[in-house]
């Protein structure tokens, strides 16, 4: 089995990688040329799979990059995973968010249309799509309401999707993601900003950690959980939508709480709210139902919150030591 991965150096592309792997897949990832090879595929070679994968020179914004990969490689599964996925940036750059994250979706179906229509499409979608929540708990049927470019952006690769899927047969599955973490995820992100940033304060780098809207709650699980489900999807005999969440919803608030608890710390003494972390417009509250993913593909989540959250705390407490060491 030949396997294409775009987005493979980012923290889902290179969990998903390893599983693929170790499934016995011949994997292939689509990057963008850079002056500073070497440097984008850190996640893979901290999982230690960079030297069995191949990479190849793409863009999602060029349809004629991605028509040449899919006829080199001729996968029999692609993962469309690419994106401008860091919700503050889309408000800064919301052109560049539509382009990759939306009309990139575009690029990879028609690519996949003129050179592999029987391969299995998997798109990733999110739960940022629905934004101001119309119900108390999300699941395939909640009505859609995104709150930022990024939200609306995912919603027009979700549709472009399912579109190609009714219109063309393509077995093309959408995974409605809610929020997952690990120790691979960017420091951008709101949870590694926080384990790094307690790491940082508990070896004496830093006294404080500045957040923004500590009240938000979102429903958080493991990357490795999530990608299986990835993987379970495209296994099916018949294409579809699937929410994956673990089913619980936290605090930004109580997720500090764990990670500065663990290393024996009281998050009251260091965190500051900075308004200028505020978004525009904000999702107070995401809350998965994943009952379809547990009936229909056998799926479940296997890694609880707690337990990831110490996890990328321990590894950002061995990063950060390691790096002062260097210095």
């Amino acid at each position: 089995m030949k396997a294409l991965i775009t987005g493979i150096t980012g923290q889902d592309g290179a969990y998903l990688a390893a599983l693929l792997l170790d499934k016995g897949y011949e994997v292939f990832g689509v990057i963008r040329r850079s002056s500073h090879r070497g440097v984008e595929d850190h996640r893979l070679r901290w999982l230690g799979v960079a030297h069995r994968v191949t990479l190849l020179d793409g863009d999602m914004g060029d349809l004629s990059s991605l028509v040449r990969i899919v006829k080199e490689t001729q996968p029999h599964e692609i993962y469309n995973l690419a994106a401008q996925s860091f919700v503050a940036s889309s408000w800064r750059q919301p052109v560049l968010t539509a382009n990759i994250t939306a009309v990139g979706v575009t690029n990879m179906l028609e690519a996949m249309r003129a050179v592999k229509p029987d391969a299995r499409f998997y798109q990733a979608s999110s739960s940022e799509m629905f934004g101001l929540v119309q119900q108390p708990r999300q699941n395939e049927a909640t009505p859609f309401y995104p709150r930022s470019p990024y939200a609306v952006a995912k919603l027009y690769g979700h549709w472009t999707a399912v579109n190609y899927r009714e219109s063309f047969g393509f077995h093309a599955s959408s995974g409605i993601l809610f929020n997952h973490e690990s120790p691979l995820r960017g420091v951008e992100f709101v949870t590694r900003k926080v384990t790094d940033g307690v790491a940082r304060i508990k070896l004496g780098l830093t006294k404080e950690l500045r957040l923004g809207n500590i009240d938000a709650k979102r429903d958080w699980g493991h990357a490795r959980d999530y990608v299986r489900a990835m993987w379970l999807m495209l296994q099916q005999e018949q294409p579809g939508d699937y929410v994956v969440a673990s089913g619980r919803t936290t605090s930004v608030r109580d997720m500090c709480r764990i990670a500065f608890a663990h290393v024996g710390l009281d998050m009251d003494s260091h965190v500051v709210i900075d308004p200028s972390f505020y978004r525009p417009a904000d999702v107070e509250i995401l809350l998965g139902d994943a009952s379809k993913a547990t009936e229909k593909l056998g799926w479940k989540p296997e890694i609880g919150l707690e337990d990831m959250i110490r996890e990328m705390v321990d590894v950002d407490l061995e990063r950060v030591r390691t790096n002062q060491e260097r210095a």
